[in-house]
C-alpha cells in the first residue's frame, strides 16, 4: 500500500481567510462554529462520565477519597490528552487543510520519505480509521440515550418513554441527512454556546456549597486513589476516559475551522465549562452520595430539569450530527485515496463544499445505531462498549506523534522522549483498562474495527494487485502508436480512454482497435490521480504529454477532498488541439471482471471479497461525471 492509497492530509488553513471557496470569517465566528461542531462529542460527556465511574460496571464508594480522586483524574486527563497532546502538539502538524489519523500519516510520509517502518505506520493509520467507524456508531446511541434518560429524573413514570423517544430522535436525525444540514447547522454554535454556559452555571452553583471540591486540582488525590485500591482505580479508568471521548475531533476538524479558533474555543470556553460542571457534580456527591444515580441532572433544581433535558437532548443531537458528518467525510477521503470502492456522494449544499451525503453509509449507520440502542437498552450498558475505539485511536496517534517529533520536527531527544513516554503511559493505561470491558460490550467496536480494517486493506491491496497484473501485460505506448497508426483507419472526433495507471496502453484501447479496427483523430489516454493533499492548485490540475500522431497522455490531479470532474478537466487541456466538444467526444471505460486464483497475492477469500466489492462499486461514469450518452464500456478479465 502506498502513501497515496493510505494518506490523507492535515493542515491549518488561513484563520481569517479560509480558502477553497469559503467566505472570509473572523476568528470569533470560526471559534463559535467550532463550539457547535468540534466539541459536541466531548461536550456531552458530563451526561454520563461521572455517573458511569461511580455506578457503572465497577462501582466506587461515593466518598471524599473516590470523588476527589476521580475528579483529579478527569482534570489531569483533560490537561494531558486534550490540551497538551491535541491542542498544543498534534494540531501543530500542518499539511494544507485537513486533519485525522490518515492525515498525520501522510504528513510524516511526505516529510521523511518513508523508511523500513513505513508499512507498519501505514497499517496503524488505517487501523485508527477503522476504529473510528465503531465510534461513529456508539456516539449517537449513548449520547441521545443518556440525555433522554433525564426524563426518569424529571418524573419516574416517564421511564418507559426513554427508549422509544431515543429511537424516534435518532431515526429522525438519519432521515434528515439527505436534505443537508446547512440550515440547522447555523444554530449549532449558538445552541452549544448556551449549553456550555449552562454547564458552567450549574457547576458553579454547586461548587459554592462545597468549595472543598476544588482540592481535586491537586494530583495527589489521584495518587491517593491508586494507593487506596490500585485495581479498582485501574478499572475506573475505563469510565474516567469517557470524559475525553471526542478529543480526536479537535484534530480531525482542524481543516474546517483552523487551529487557533479550535484552540481558543477549548481554552476559553469548553474546558472551563466542562471542568466547572465536573467539579459541581463532585460537590453534589460530597453532600448527597445518592445523587450518583444521575449527578448531571441532579445538579439542577426540580423546576429546571425538564428544560435541561431538552437542552441536553439538543446538544446530543448536534454531537451525533457532527459524528455522522465526520463519517461521511472520512468515507469520502477513503474512496478518493483508494482505500474503499467508489460510492455515490451527493452534495447537499451549493455553497459549502464539505456538506455531503452518502446514502449507503447513512443507512448502514442508522441500522447499526438502532441495533445498539435496542440491544443495550440504556446508556450504562453502552458505556461498557464505549471507549475502546477512542482510546485505541489515541494510542495509535501517539506512535505517529513519536515519529513526527523525532523525525520531522527534530526535537531534542530528551524533550521528545519525555513527552512521548508521558502520552504512551497515559494512553496505554486507558486503553488497557478499556480492554477489561470487552466481555461487557467492548467487543462491539473491536468487531466493527476488525471488519472495517479488513475491508479497507483488502480493497487497497486488491487494487494494487489488479493494477500490477494489468501493467504486466500492457503494451508500451510508443510501440503501439507506431504500429497502430499504419494499420488502423482514423475517424473524426476525440476518444478518451481512461486508465488507472499512467503507463502502457489501456485495455479498452486495445479491445476497441481489435474489434472495431478504427482510431479517432485525437486519442487521449487519461489518468486521474488523487494527491495526498486536500486540494490541488489549478495550475497543477492537468499535465499533458504529446505522444505524436494525435495521441496524448493526460494526467489530471485532484485533492482527496475534491470531486473528480473529467469534462471540466478536459476543458482546461487546451494544448492538445481544438476545444473539446462533448458531441464529438467518446469516453471508453474498461470494466474488469476479477478471477480469483491461487497466484501469490492475497488469500483466496480476500480475492473473492475484493471481487464482490469491485462489482458493487459505483460506475466510473457517474464517479467521474461523464456524460451518459458518450460512454462506451469494454470488459476484460483479470486474474489476481
Amino acid at each position: 500500500m502506498t502513501t497515496a492509497e493510505a494518506g490523507a492530509a492535515i493542515a491549518e488553513p488561513a484563520i481569517i481567510e479560509p480558502s477553497h471557496g469559503h467566505k472570509p470569517m473572523g476568528l470569533g465566528k470560526l471559534a463559535l462554529g467550532a463550539v457547535g461542531v468540534v466539541y459536541g462529542d466531548i461536550g456531552t460527556s458530563p451526561l454520563y462520565a461521572v455517573k458511569e465511574t461511580f455506578v457503572g460496571h465497577h462501582p466506587l464508594a461515593v466518598d471524599k477519597l473516590h470523588i476527589l480522586g476521580v475528579l483529579s483524574l478527569i482534570f489531569w486527563s483533560l490537561i494531558v490528552i486534550v490540551t497538551i497532546k491535541y491542542v498544543f502538539l498534534i494540531m501543530r502538524a500542518d499539511n494544507k487543510g485537513e486533519g485525522g489519523s490518515l492525515a498525520l500519516l501522510a504528513l510524516i510520509q511526505r516529510r521523511t520519505g518513508g523508511g523500513r517502518w513505513t508499512a507498519g505506520l501505514v497499517m496503524l493509520g488505517v487501523l485508527a480509521t477503522a476504529l473510528f467507524f465503531g465510534d461513529c456508531m456508539i456516539t449517537p446511541a449513548i449520547s441521545v440515550l443518556s440525555a433522554v434518560e433525564g426524563l426518569e429524573i424529571v418524573q419516574p413514570r416517564f421511564a418507559p418513554l426513554v427508549l422509544p423517544v431515543s429511537v424516534m430522535i435518532l431515526v429522525g436525525l438519519f432521515l434528515l441527512q439527505s436534505h443537508g444540514t446547512e440550515l440547522i447547522g447555523r444554530f449549532f454554535g449558538p445552541i452549544m454556546l448556551v449549553y456550555f454556559i449552562t454547564l458552567a452555571g450549574l457547576g458553579v452553583m454547586n461548587i459554592f456549597a462545597r468549595p472543598d471540591v476544588l482540592q481535586a486540582f491537586n494530583p495527589i488525590w489521584a495518587v491517593r486513589f491508586f494507593q487506596a485500591d490500585g485495581t479498582l482505580a485501574f478499572l475506573a479508568l475505563g469510565s474516567v476516559v469517557l470524559a475525553v471521548t471526542g478529543a480526536e475531533a479537535l484534530y480531525a476538524d482542524m481543516g474546517h475551522f483552523g487551529r487557533r479558533p479550535i484552540a481558543m474555543a477549548w481554552l476559553y470556553l469548553v474546558f472551563p465549562a466542562l471542568m466547572l460542571n465536573y467539579l459541581g457534580q463532585g460537590a453534589l456527591l460530597l453532600d448527597n452520595p445518592a445523587a450518583a444515580e444521575n449527578p448531571f441532572y441532579f445538579l439542577a433544581p426540580d423546576e429546571w430539569r425538564l428544560p435541561l433535558v431538552i437542552l441536553a437532548t439538543m446538544a446530543t443531537i448536534i454531537a451525533s450530527q457532527a459524528v455522522i458528518t465526520g463519517a461521511f467525510s472520512v468515507v469520502q477521503q477513503a474512496v478518493q485515496l483508494g482505500l474503499m470502492p467508489r460510492l455515490r456522494i451527493d452534495h447537499t449544499s451549493a455553497s459549502a463544499a464539505g456538506q455531503i451525503y452518502i446514502t449507503s453509509v447513512n443507512w448502514a449507520l442508522m441500522v447499526m445505531v438502532m441495533l445498539l440502542v435496542l440491544m443495550f437498552g440504556e446508556s450504562s450498558n453502552l458505556a461498557a462498549a464505549y471507549g475502546i475505539a477512542v482510546t485505541g485511536t489515541m494510542f495509535i496517534s501517539t506512535f505517529m506523534l513519536a515519529v513526527l517529533v523525532f523525525r520531522v520536527w527534530n526535537w531534542h531527544p530528551l524533550l521528545a522522549g519525555g513527552l512521548i513516554l508521558l502520552f504512551l503511559t497515559v494512553d496505554g493505561f486507558y486503553f488497557s483498562s478499556n480492554l477489561t470491558k470487552v466481555p461487557d460490550g467492548g467487543w462491539f467496536p473491536l468487531l466493527i474495527g476488525l471488519i472495517a480494517f479488513t475491508l479497507l486493506t483488502t480493497w487497497a491491496k486488491g487494487r494494487a494487485l489488479m493494477i500490477e497484473r494489468m501493467r504486466e501485460v500492457a503494451m508500451p505506448v510508443q510501440v503501439f502508436v507506431r504500429s497502430a497508426v499504419n494499420s488502423a483507419t482514423r475517424v473524426p472526433g476525440t476518444a478518451v480512454f481512461m486508465t488507472s495507471t499512467a503507463e502502457g496502453v489501456p485495455h479498452a484501447l486495445l479491445h476497441n482497435l481489435k474489434h472495431n479496427k478504427v482510431l479517432h483523430e485525437r486519442v487521449i489516454l487519461l489518468t486521474v490521480k488523487i494527491e495526498d493533499v486536500p486540494y490541488v492548485d489549478s495550475e497543477r490540475r492537468t499535465e499533458l504529454e504529446d505522444l505524436g500522431q494525435g495521441f496524448y497522455r493526460l494526467i489530471v490531479r485532484y485533492g482527496f477532498m475534491e470531486d473528480p470532474d473529467v469534462p471540466a478537466a478536459l476543458a482546461l487541456a487546451t494544448e492538445c488541439g481544438p476545444e473539446f466538444k462533448m458531441m464529438d467526444t467518446s469516453f471508453f471505460l474498461s470494466r474488469q471482471t476479477l478471477l480469483a486464483s491461487a497466484r501469490p497475492g492475497m488469500a483466496l477469500w480476500r480475492e473473492k471479497l475484493f471481487a464482490w466489492m469491485l462489482r458493487n462499486a459505483e460506475s466510473a461514469m457517474e464517479f467521474f461525471r461523464l456524460p451518459t450518452n458518450r460512454v462506451v464500456e469494454l470488459g476484460s478479465q483479470v486474474e489476481i
